[in-house]
């Protein structure tokens, strides 16, 4: 399973914007620059995520982007699911149909594969995914070499 680019990129959005860095309230150039996309793919993913209740936009001088305490909270599956979209991981009725399609298991069991894979992203929020070592190293993109992760978290959230 793989996410697609515009999912990474929401991801990376939030969590750049629960920093306190991201806090003050940064541009969608300034944050495309931050976490390596292009200003007019990172404008898209973050209308995107405006439209879920996950970030403010303010235009304007005193304009910016800043994360909602629904951006904060809400599960990293949810997320997912919701900037992935309906579709599925096997196409098999595409340009050129699978000849199994009638019969076959294996679309079912990919479909289990995915809903399995949102799965273990539901526990988790991306205040959960933005402490110590990533935020260290979300707070020094672009100052220069990120610094020695600190304590890695392999389990599930507190």
């Amino acid at each position: 399973m793989q996410l697609t680019r515009f999912t990474d990129l929401g991801l990376r959005i939030l969590m750049h914007l629960a920093t306190p860095a991201g806090a003050s309230g940064a541009t969608t150039t300034a944050v495309a620059d931050q976490v390596a996309a292009s200003p007019t793919h990172a404008a898209k993913v973050v209308t995107r995520l405006q439209n879920l209740g996950l970030v403010e936009t303010r235009r304007g001088r005193a304009g910016g982007l800043t994360i909602t305490a629904a951006g904060r909270t809400t599960s990293v599956g949810w997320i997912a699911r919701q900037l992935e979209g309906p579709g599925e991981v096997i196409n098999c009725e595409g340009e050129r149909p699978c000849p199994l399609a009638r019969g076959c298991r294996l679309r079912s069991l990919v479909r289990d594969a995915q809903e399995a894979f949102f799965t273990v992203l539901d526990p988790w929020t991306i205040d959960d995914l933005a402490v110590a070592p990533t935020q260290d190293v979300l707070l020094q993109i672009g100052v220069g070499a990120p610094p020695e992760p600190t304590t890695a978290r392999s389990a599930g959230p507190s």
